[in-house]
């Protein structure tokens, strides 16, 4: 299987959003597009699918970031607006974890490693990085493995 499959689905849906008509689709998955293909160009390097991932993770969680602002100004215009360029972004990462799923993983692999210090936060938190990005959010991961090796 290939590497850039990810990629080559975006692009796909970007020309079938072209050809129904579907501007405010095709707008959204060009502004994907344009985000992986300048991590390309900066990095000098193809993306794999992981990659691919951790760049529509940043932006879903951009989208977020700007609806909560946006709400909270009294902007539900532009909050509509995030909201739908948020759900087109999330149908090209992997469901999300519920919390008891994301407290496995994080037991898991304390156990695994041995950790029983913050000197090892560091080294658990690029461990499940890979397992967890796209699929839960890296702040409240980090805090909840904060929280454990704290107690």
């Amino acid at each position: 299987m290939s590497e850039t499959v990810l990629r080559e689905e975006i692009v796909s849906a970007m020309k079938v959003a072209m050809k129904a008509g579907d501007k405010f689709r095709r707008d959204t998955l060009r502004l994907i597009s344009a985000a992986i293909k300048q991590r390309e160009v900066d990095e000098r390097i193809e993306l794999s699918n992981q990659q691919v991932l951790e760049v529509l993770d940043k932006m879903a969680k951009q989208r977020r970031e700007s609806i909560t602002q946006f709400q909270a100004a009294q902007r539900n215009d532009l909050a509509d607006k995030e909201i739908a360029e948020l759900e087109i972004i999330q149908t090209y990462l992997p469901s999300a974890l519920s919390e008891t799923e994301i407290e496995q993983f994080i037991q898991a692999e304390i156990k695994s490693s041995g950790a029983s210090s913050m000197k090892e936060m560091g080294k658990l938190m690029a461990a499940l990085k890979s397992k967890l990005q796209g699929r839960a959010d890296m702040k409240k991961v980090s805090g909840r493995i904060r929280a454990l090796l704290n107690s």
